[in-house]
């Protein structure tokens, strides 16, 4: 069952875990999150879903600590797609690359032991595929239909 884990938050700024009926920090919702644990954060003043805001919370606070995950440079790139035709299409994107490379993290943590370099050529057969497929679908996405030889794998023009 996946069910999601519900999270209050209070006027108090306090967040509230109703499964484990206790009142709990951005640290717990932050080692639930690392646990894989879905959730859901709902501010009971207006019942709205703050879910996102509590997530960007605690990405800041670990930005903000040891070393960040993500440059100044690719700060301005993401934020300078706010608002543009092509937000959509790059929420998708990221989204989609995240996945992929958590899978493939999974799965090599699960194969490395048997033979590492065979591991590596199988990921990165893997990787070029996944990521042609996902480049034409965002293509596609964004009205650019690739006909002919340019939609076929491994053909001449191929984006």
């Amino acid at each position: 069952m996946n069910s999601e884990r519900l999270i209050k938050k209070y006027p108090n700024r306090r967040l509230y875990d109703t499964e484990v009926s206790r009142y709990i920090t951005l640290a717990d919702v932050r080692d639930l999150v690392m646990k894989g644990t879905n959730l859901r954060v709902i501010d009971t003043a207006n019942d709205s879903d703050i879910t996102r805001s509590i997530l960007l919370q605690i990405m800041l606070e670990e930005e903000s600590g040891g070393e960040p995950l993500f440059t100044a440079p690719m700060l301005a790139q993401i934020i300078r797609f706010y608002g543009g035709t092509l937000q959509g299409m790059f929420a998708r994107y990221l989204e989609t690359s995240l996945d992929l490379f958590a899978k493939q993290q999974q799965e090599m943590a699960q194969t490395w032991g048997e033979n590492p370099f065979e591991t590596m050529t199988r990921l990165t057969q893997k990787n070029v595929e996944m990521w042609s497929g996902l480049q034409h679908e965002l293509m596609r996405a964004a009205g650019f239909e690739l006909g002919g030889d340019r939609g076929k794998k491994g053909g001449e023009g191929a984006p």
